[in-house]
C-alpha cells in the first residue's frame, strides 16, 4: 500500500514549483485548483507499485524527484524515466485507477501536489488546451522511456551513466547531485562493485568528482560531450513538443507549448 498524505496548508500560488502546472492559463488553474492536495514524500517512498491501481496524478515540486523503474524477479531494478519538477506522474494519460506497469521511487524528497486521477480526467475532458498540454508532456515521458530501452540495450555504461547524471541534473538545477554509488547502480542496473570502476574512470577524466552521498558533475559541457547520443535525444524532444527552456546550467526552468524551440 502507498503511504498516507501528509497535508499541509497551500501556498499562496498553489501551482508553483511546478512548471507544467506553472504553464496552464487561468481558466484551466481554476478547473484544477479545487482538486490539488499538498504534501510532502520521503526518499524511498513508492508513489504506486506494480500491479496497484493508480488512484492520483503527482506532480513534484522545486527538486523532488521521482524515478519510474521496473523491477526484476531476483529484486535487481532499472530506471525507465525520472520525473522532476518538469512533469507528472502517474495516470497521465489513462484516465486512472488502472493497474500500474512499473513503480515509481521517490530519488529526491520534497513537496509535492497531487489530484485524483478521475478529477483530472474530467477536466481535461472539460479543456482542450488542458488536453492538449497533458497529451505533449506524455509524448514526452514516452520519449524518455522509450530511449532508455534504446540506451540500456546499446550503449557503453560510462555514456549511459553520465546521461543519467546530465537528466537528474536538468531537474534538480544544480551539478551537486545527492547521488549514492548503490543508488546509481540501481538506477543503472548494474552491480555496486561494477559501478564502482566505472565511477573511477569518470573521475579520472575529470568529469565528475564523489563524496560520500553525493555525486558531483565538474564541467557540463566535457559530460555532454562524453555521454551518448540518448540525451541531446529526450532534451531535443522535450524542446520541439513541451517547450521546454533550459538554463545554460541545463536546468529546465519554464514548460511553454506555444512557444516550441526547433
Amino acid at each position: 500500500m502507498t503511504a498516507p498524505d501528509e497535508s499541509r496548508a497551500p501556498e499562496t500560488d498553489p501551482f508553483r514549483g511546478n512548471l507544467l502546472l506553472e504553464a496552464l492559463n487561468a481558466s484551466d488553474r481554476a478547473l484544477l485548483a479545487p482538486h490539488l492536495e499538498r504534501g510532502k514524500r520521503a526518499r524511498g517512498m513508492a508513489l504506486f507499485r506494480a500491479g496497484e491501481d493508480v488512484s492520483h496524478v503527482t506532480f513534484p515540486l522545486h527538486q523532488t524527484t521521482v524515478t519510474l523503474v521496473s523491477r526484476m524477479r531476483d529484486g535487481r531494478m532499472v530506471e525507465t524515466a525520472t520525473v522532476g519538477h518538469e512533469g507528472a506522474i502517474g495516470g497521465v494519460v489513462s484516465h486512472g485507477y488502472l493497474p500500474a506497469f512499473s513503480e515509481a521511487v521517490v530519488q529526491v524528497p520534497g513537496e509535492v501536489l497531487r489530484i485524483d486521477a478521475v478529477q483530472l480526467t474530467r477536466a481535461r475532458a472539460a479543456s482542450s488546451s488542458l488536453g492538449d498540454l497533458f497529451v505533449r508532456y506524455a509524448d514526452c515521458l514516452l520519449a524518455q522511456v522509450l530511449q532508455s530501452v534504446a540506451c540500456n540495450a546499446v550503449h557503453p555504461i560510462e555514456e549511459r551513466c553520465l546521461r543519467w547524471l546530465l537528466t537528474f541534473q536538468d531537474r534538480l538545477g544544480s551539478p551537486v547531485l545527492p547521488v549514492t554509488q548503490e543508488m546509481l547502480a540501481e538506477m543503472l542496473g548494474v552491480r555496486r562493485t561494477y559501478l564502482t570502476g566505472v565511477i573511477g574512470s569518470l573521475q579520472r577524466r575529470g568529469l565528475i568528482s564523489v563524496r560520500r552521498g553525493q555525486i558531483t558533475i565538474l564541467d557540463r559541457a566535457k559530460a555532454e560531450h562524453a555521454a551518448c547520443e540518448c540525451y541531446g535525444k529526450v532534451r531535443d524532444h522535450f524542446r520541439s513538443v513541451l517547450g521546454a527552456v533550459y538554463a545554460e546550467s541545463g536546468a529546465i526552468v519554464a514548460v511553454d507549448p506555444t512557444q516550441r524551440h526547433e
